[in-house]
């Protein structure tokens, strides 16, 4: 199955502790299915100073969601979307939001 959300879309959560909140797409990976989204599923990590300069503690950073847990953010119609392809003309394909029908562009 194609991956149909990029890095840089706006996602909003659909499932979950954090359902309801959107962000920024950082990181996918295709292979495990897995979204990373700014500011949203913080995990909490104890690290410890492996070399001298390096800050040990208690460090939060996003964890990856899954996939079917975020729908891409669609600023007209003010939910998720999901996503449809559109061929062009000329064989271009394009992505298009299926609520509004409108074009997502590539930073979105």
């Amino acid at each position: 199955m194609a991956m149909k959300i990029r890095k840089g879309d706006v996602v909003m959560v659909i499932a979950g502790d954090d359902k309801g909140k959107t962000g920024r797409v950082l990181a996918v990976d295709a292979e495990k299915q897995r979204v990373v989204v700014e500011k949203v599923n913080f995990v909490k990590r104890h690290t410890k100073a492996r070399k001298q300069g390096v800050q040990s503690g208690i460090i939060e950073k996003e964890a990856p969601l899954h996939l079917s847990n975020v729908l891409i953010y669609d600023a007209k119609s003010g939910r998720g979307t999901r996503v449809g392809v559109r061929v062009l003309a000329n064989g271009r394909r394009e992505r298009i939001s299926r609520a509004s029908g409108e074009t997502l562009s590539k930073s979105d």
